[in-house]
């Protein structure tokens, strides 16, 4: 894996970059992609006696957005990872709106990837973007944000490509857990994170780990809604 990232980082220097939402050359996000994307896109995923979660998204799961996300997330292209994360920080203000910068703080929990899949990308992608997104937040613009890496999946999770929304419930099932010394600081918001909502089923069963931990997770911000279809 160490040889294959290494190779990876050497096409990125070599070649030219390409948008990863049409190809142009030029840039890893072109400014026509960057157009076809409106306000925040606002969502809600079912979640029994708890009630909804709230989701905002960058945009929906189509077109030039889906492109650059499977780039990203599928074909190893992490220098879309800044250009995400900044699609993010709509969904972020959209979120918090108001919030005055000495509030306390923001804390972004990513949804956790497998342990061999974030091998095999070179690190956990949400995470990364989670991080990326903390430190580009401009004070005043909402309350300082910070990163807390509180959720981790343990053996036995597969692969929740063509699953329906019961059989990802079940694949999550007993298998979400907190890392120890990594909560969130009482007193702040809760943001879930994750790159796209399609059952809702990760997002339910992250918020529920947060619950039993005794905290509120306001809402969830994602890049792509796939919720109701393209």
């Amino acid at each position: 894996m160490a040889l294959r990232r290494l190779l990876a980082a050497l096409t990125e220097l070599v070649l030219p970059q390409a948008c990863g939402g049409c190809a142009a050359p030029g840039t890893p996000w072109c400014r026509a992609c960057a157009a076809c994307l409106g306000p925040p896109a606002a969502a809600e995923i079912p979640d029994g006696r708890r009630g909804p979660i709230p989701v905002l998204a960058a945009g929906r799961y189509s077109g030039p957005l889906r492109a650059a996300v499977l780039e990203y997330k599928e074909r190893g292209r992490r220098e879309l990872a800044r250009p995400l994360a900044a699609l993010l920080a709509g969904p972020l203000r959209a979120a918090l709106p108001g919030e005055p910068s000495h509030a306390p703080p923001v804390w972004l929990v990513p949804a956790p990837s497998r342990a061999a899949v974030a091998r095999a990308r070179g690190g956990d992608h949400v995470l990364r973007l989670c991080r990326l997104l903390a430190a580009r937040s401009a004070p005043g613009e909402v309350a300082q944000v910070r990163v807390a890496r509180a959720l981790q999946l343990t053996a036995g999770v597969s692969d929740s490509v063509g699953l329906d929304a019961a059989q990802r419930a079940a694949n999550l099932a007993g298998r979400l857990r907190l890392r120890a010394g990594a909560l969130p600081a009482p007193g702040g918001a809760v943001l879930l994170v994750d790159d796209i909502v399609t059952t809702g089923a990760t997002l339910r069963a992250c918020r529920a780990a947060l619950v039993d931990a005794d905290l509120r997770v306001e809402r969830a911000i994602v890049i792509c809604d796939a919720t109701r279809g393209p």
